[in-house]
């Protein structure tokens, strides 16, 4: 038996809500009053900043920071939490970092940052957080991938593999929380217009974009929108699935 609270009534924890679609995710969330818990690393000033706007909305927001590659730092953000009477029922694991560059000229210091951040990060974070929802038989678990997770993309074969491992660690994990109740499942966005793309020029900007047959990026208010909706209690039969909002991109 679901011991759940209303919806409206529960708390969701963002990781890298500083900035991006982390930002839009926390603020969709804000819009109907919900607890929202801001997860950043270093930005304390932008993560304010995004505090503030989701309290206009009426939501009780909390900001937190961790290095998300420590469990020991994963740990004592949770205590502060617990401390403070929240525990999360929804998790969205949207903490990362891209990466750019031949694999021949990748260090191996390289492939543990992104693979720490990226892959390691959402599975010290769900497994720090999974228990009380397992607990109440309810609970949401959101992962941020992204479309080279699904099809690779050359010059960023590290980012692409982290995020294929997470797309597999979504799948494996669903299988294992669905007798809880409890739902797991990536959103794989295609081209977002975030700092993300500030590493491409102008001219590179618009080659991906007459390769979307949309003809342009996507907002981060609508990578937001679906993972506000796989967080609702009717999205419950939803679990495993990899969904990659891309414009049509890759079909």
């Amino acid at each position: 038996m679901t011991r759940a609270k209303p919806f409206t009534e529960q708390t969701v924890l963002i990781t890298g809500a500083s900035r991006g679609i982390g930002a839009a995710i926390a603020e969709r969330f804000a819009m109907v009053g919900m607890n929202v818990v801001i997860h950043y690393r270093e930005s304390h000033e932008a993560a304010n900043e995004v505090a503030r706007s989701c309290m206009k909305h009426g939501a009780k927001v909390l900001t937190v920071s961790a290095d998300i590659r420590s469990r020991e730092q994963i740990n004592k953000m949770k205590e502060k939490l617990e401390q403070r009477g929240t525990v999360p029922d929804i998790i969205v694991n949207n903490a990362g970092i891209a990466h750019y560059g031949l694999l021949s000229d990748v260090s191996e210091e390289d492939w543990d940052l992104i693979m720490d951040i990226n892959l390691k990060g959402a599975f010290l974070c769900t497994q720090a957080f999974m228990t009380p929802m397992i607990q109440q038989k309810y609970g949401r678990i959101i992962n941020v991938s992204s479309i080279w997770g699904i099809s690779g993309a050359s010059c960023e074969v590290v980012y692409s593999t982290a995020k294929g491992g997470m797309n597999a660690f979504t799948k494996a994990l669903a299988k294992e929380l669905a007798p809880s109740g409890v739902t797991v499942n990536a959103v794989a966005p295609g081209a977002v217009s975030t700092e993300m793309m500030a590493g491409f020029q102008a001219e590179e900007k618009a080659a991906l974009e007459n390769e979307i047959p949309a003809g342009r990026f996507a907002l981060p208010d609508e990578i937001a929108s679906l993972v506000y909706f796989l967080a609702l209690p009717e999205s419950g039969y939803i679990t495993g699935q990899i969904i990659s909002p891309n414009g049509g991109w890759l079909t």
